[in-house]
């Protein structure tokens, strides 16, 4: 098996070792003399954060002013050295009151030491879980006084059990008054392309679910969804056919560590006993069956050199009774843009040379409606010759809450608890979509350049 780490460095902006820590004996103790001389000091850290020094690999990540970085000499498991350094940093910030930089590092080094040698074992990433590691590492790191003051979990009796049990994710011993409070929210991004003549050439949703619990003891939580395949095994464990309703394919899911895995595999239903507090319990992946929320329609016409017409519609097809917020459609144009005039029918638009786009922001995009802008952009006129124009694909960004591009929907959320308490389940659904619904849009010249253009098309397939 691959390691992850063979030696753990602590760099500041500077290249001086704050910390560091060596897991094996197969690298010496200069080997960040090399990682300073090679890229710190050729300017090299913002091209790859893997490199080839010698017969060893570096791996290194900057988070706010601390270059983390890792060195292996046998083989190694690059997902895996990064993966411990976004969870280790997650795990320092915890215990320092949310701040993880260079004063913090030197006012916690003991602090630091002490769970290096917890997290890591001969290479080899151990349990960096906060809620576990407080169990017994109950040492107060110095916070600084910019950040929120947070008092650290108790340690309960039985630190033990929770380390080596099967549920190390949840402490024993949670008490609320109130047991109602389970917020379960459905995000997706939807990443569209699509042809100036409004035809899909590319979609997918990657969606994640977010849960909050606030329920006291060890409950178990079942949630069932409108997957197809998990809908055809309950059919086919109850003998009875199932319900008539939308079904949808999830391509790929990754579930929290909390779900029993062997359930799913046999009955297709996700039961977990839940963390306490906030927590992503799974994402997936649709590709298949896809609702697009917007349709965009562009029209670019060239009116000789110096100018250009710009025509953009805009239709939701989702229900009348939802809305969309913060839509914000970005067309690009030429960087010897001068000025733009606009005429919208909703929303403001206006000029943005910094992106050299014509950015158009809607506050609210009611259902079932179509919105439209028309701009007439002047260009600087060049003698100069200079390469053509790329013509980037227009960017569009939206929120919708209580819609879902998939089509997922929960069917239902059962709580169980030895005490018999009962609880109030809240859903909701939001889709997003930050710069992923990407419209290519095709030119349209002077009536004379397009004449031109159809009797070559014409003579090439003659020919």
């Amino acid at each position: 098996m691959p390691v992850a780490a063979s030696a753990v460095y602590f760099l500041n902006l500077r290249g001086d070792v704050l910390i560091n820590r060596l897991y094996r004996d197969d690298v010496g103790g200069n080997m960040v003399d090399a990682f300073r001389m090679h890229i710190m000091q050729t300017k090299e850290l913002g091209t790859c954060p893997v490199r080839q020094i010698g017969g060893c690999s570096f791996f290194y990540m900057r988070i706010s002013n601390v270059y983390i970085v890792i060195v292996v000499s046998t083989n190694a498991n690059v997902a895996c050295a990064f993966k411990f350094v976004v969870e280790a940093v997650a795990l320092f910030k915890s215990y320092f009151g949310g701040s993880f930089d260079e004063d913090a590092i030197r006012n916690n080094f003991v602090l630091i030491y002490e769970l290096l040698d917890e997290i890591m074992d001969f290479g080899y990433p151990q349990n960096l879980s906060p809620e576990i590691l407080k169990l017994y590492i109950t040492q107060e790191g110095v916070r600084s006084p910019f950040s929120s003051k947070q008092p650290l979990d108790k340690p309960v009796p039985n630190a033990t059990l929770q380390v080596t049990g099967a549920v190390g994710w949840r402490r024993e011993g949670l008490v609320y008054k109130k047991n109602e409070v389970v917020f379960l929210d459905i995000v997706e991004s939807v990443n569209l392309l699509m042809s100036s003549k409004g035809s899909v050439l590319r979609c997918d949703v990657t969606g994640k679910v977010l849960m909050k619990c606030f329920l006291s003891g060890m409950p178990d939580l079942k949630l069932g969804l409108n997957d197809k395949i998990g809908l055809e095994k309950e059919s086919q464990l109850k003998s009875r056919p199932t319900k008539s309703g939308k079904t949808i394919e999830l391509d790929d899911v990754t579930f929290h560590q909390c779900v029993n895995l062997t359930r799913f595999n046999s009955e297709k239903t996700v039961s977990f006993v839940p963390p306490d507090g906030e927590f992503e319990l799974m994402k997936y992946r649709i590709t298949e069956g896809v609702n697009l929320p917007f349709r965009v329609l562009p029209t670019i016409k060239e009116l000789g050199r110096t100018r250009m017409e710009v025509n953009v519609k805009v239709k939701s097809v989702f229900g009348a009774k939802m809305f969309a917020l913060g839509v914000v459609i970005k067309v690009p144009v030429p960087k010897q843009t001068a000025k733009a005039s606009f005429q919208v029918t909703s929303g403001r638009a206006k000029y943005n040379p910094s992106i050299d786009s014509l950015v158009w922001k809607i506050k609210k995009f009611p259902g079932q409606t179509e919105s439209t802008m028309s701009a007439e952009v002047e260009l600087i006129s060049t003698i100069a010759e200079k390469k053509s124009w790329t013509r980037p694909p227009i960017q569009m960004e939206f929120q919708v809450p209580m819609f879902t591009a998939s089509g997922l929907r929960v069917r239902f959320l059962k709580v169980w608890e030895k005490s018999g308490y009962n609880t109030v389940e809240w859903v909701r659904y939001i889709t997003k979509a930050v710069v992923s619904c990407l419209c290519r849009w095709e030119t349209i010249d002077n009536q004379w350049n397009s004449e031109i253009e159809r009797y070559s098309m014409e003579i090439n397939i003659l020919s």
